[in-house]
């Protein structure tokens, strides 16, 4: 594996995938073999950097974060031509806005949105985990394939709103017809 000093050069293919909305561009797919490493780091708070310097054109991370796939535990941005290791501090996106919909209902269903744009709805795609200890729980949830994101703290505080008790002393929340534990009495 050789290090590249240099972003990576985007298809433009990729480019308009995403700028039009469509589906994702199918990385999983990809398999090139000019493979590397680059000096793309993802921190635990979810910015990125380059070269130690924090990238700041929005448009460009969230180009990146379409092109980005988990294999083992190591990160990589994909195309169709090459494959470059990137750093992530602990996952790639934190979870900044939730909203929820019909709440306190059997229909509550609870959305979230990252820091690079993904949009979606806590369910049985996307479920929620938590991590660390019970004195300092860290809740994480499933973006896509396997990339995950943090939730900020103000968004899980924001969940504990939804938070139910059942009569085993466990706790909860619903959303689109599933419940995801956040504790074990």
């Amino acid at each position: 594996m050789t290090m590249s000093t240099e972003l990576p050069n985007i298809p433009e293919e990729i480019r308009q995938l995403v700028s039009e909305g469509k589906r994702l561009p199918p990385v999983q797919n990809w398999h090139p073999e000019r493979t590397g490493e680059i000096d793309i780091r993802i921190a635990s708070d979810g910015r990125w950097y380059f070269q130690g310097e924090e990238m700041t054109r929005e448009a460009t991370v969230h180009l990146f974060s379409t092109i980005l796939r988990r294999d083992g535990e190591d990160y990589y941005l994909v195309t169709p031509a090459e494959k470059q290791k990137i750093q992530v501090e602990d996952v790639p996106f934190v979870v900044r806005l939730m909203d929820v919909e019909a709440a306190g209902t059997a229909q509550q269903k609870i959305h979230f949105s990252t820091n690079v744009g993904d949009h979606f709805t806590l369910s049985a795609e996307h479920p929620l985990s938590l991590r660390g200890d019970a004195k300092e729980p860290r809740p994480y949830v499933r973006v896509r394939d396997r990339l995950e994101a943090r939730l900020l703290s103000p968004v899980y505080y924001e969940l504990a709103n939804y938070v139910e008790q059942d009569a085993q002393g466990q706790l909860s929340v619903l959303s689109a017809g599933e419940r995801f534990l956040l504790s074990n009495a």
